[in-house]
């Protein structure tokens, strides 16, 4: 399973997101959208996004908005 988080500085939900994947002992690849054009980049032109946190899981697509779905696409 391939994890990507997109996230920003200051941003609490990301913090929340980064937080439980650790807890939960989940690897995961960070791209934050400030210090990284090309993260940005992709999250709005791949993706159509333009919030954070956003997580991949493998090809499935979970925007803020979606967090709870997160342990039950992780099978936790």
């Amino acid at each position: 399973m391939k994890i990507t988080v997109y996230t920003q500085p200051d941003c609490p939900p990301c913090q929340f997101v980064k937080n439980f994947l650790k807890e939960q002992q989940i690897d995961f690849h960070e791209k934050d959208i400030k210090k990284d054009n090309r993260a940005k980049d992709e999250l709005i032109n791949k993706y159509k996004l333009f919030s954070t946190p956003v997580v991949i899981v493998d090809d499935k697509v979970i925007t803020s908005q979606q967090l709870n779905e997160l342990p039950s696409i992780l099978k936790l």
